[in-house]
């Protein structure tokens, strides 16, 4: 089975829109979304349309919790983004039925899915929701010990944006390191699927990944998008931070 992980889309409707018609030219059977479907971006009612019609799971982020509760640790920038997207989500495209619709997905979301050998996870097997796994990690090993200690075999999230693999050894692989195709193998791995609407590793190109269950490999995949497009969006709501625009054609 090929399925195809994403995560931290981030109301990117331009993004979501050239992944999963990415995803359509692969041959994957199912797609599981990994959380963030909204915050900071400009499209949180089509993003949350496409995920719920689009994925056959879906796990809980953060900025998606954020929206239905008070949110925790938010800077300013993503505090103002929450709070437009609550009004965007309230006001809503499609008439009421459609507005508590995705309010009831939202709220349904697991924090994490296990079926042994692997576990899906927006933050970290710690902290499913919240918790980050940065690559400068590596260095500690006490850390890295800990989390290993929390999964069977194979990990997969997102929250950093920063695409990679974390090895028992106390290795990050990027994906240029690994000629963006990893070898599942016997030893645990935690493994960042990147991010949708959102990249930070200074590549502003959409990033997802194929896991192919026969082929026991995990594959990243980069896709252009018109971010300049979702920027003059963002750049037009009061609301929502011009950097949050910025960053897109920076990819950082």
């Amino acid at each position: 089975m090929k399925r195809a992980l994403i995560s931290d889309i981030h109301g990117n409707l331009e993004a979501l829109q050239a992944v999963l018609e990415d995803i359509d030219s692969v041959g994957v059977q199912e797609v599981i979304c990994l959380g963030d479907i909204i915050g900071y971006g400009p499209n949180p009612c089509e993003c949350l349309d496409l995920v719920m019609r689009r994925c056959k799971h879906t796990i809980l982020g953060n900025h998606d919790q954020a929206a239905l509760f008070d949110p925790d640790g938010f800077n300013p920038m993503a505090l103002r983004a929450i709070y437009w997207t609550r009004d965007e989500l309230d006001s809503g495209k499609g008439g009421p039925a459609q507005v508590n619709a995705r309010w009831d997905f939202l709220g349904e979301l697991p924090r994490f899915i296990d079926d042994g050998e692997f576990k899906f996870v927006h933050g970290s097997p710690r902290d499913p929701t919240n918790e980050y796994v940065f690559p400068e990690y590596m260095y500690d090993a006490r850390k890295m010990e800990i989390l290993f200690g929390k999964i069977d075999q194979y990990c997969f999230m997102g929250h950093t944006h920063l695409p990679g693999v974390f090895t028992t050894e106390c290795e990050f692989v990027t994906p240029d390191e690994c000629d963006h195709t990893y070898a599942l193998g016997n030893n645990k791995l935690m493994i960042n699927v990147g991010s949708v609407g959102q990249p930070r590793d200074e590549n502003n190109q959409s990033c997802y990944i194929i896991l192919d269950t026969d082929a026991k490999t995990v594959t990243y995949r980069r896709v252009e998008y018109d971010f300049e497009k979702t920027a003059q969006k963002i750049y037009a709501q009061p609301d929502l931070d011009d950097a949050l625009g910025d960053r897109l054609k920076r990819g950082h």
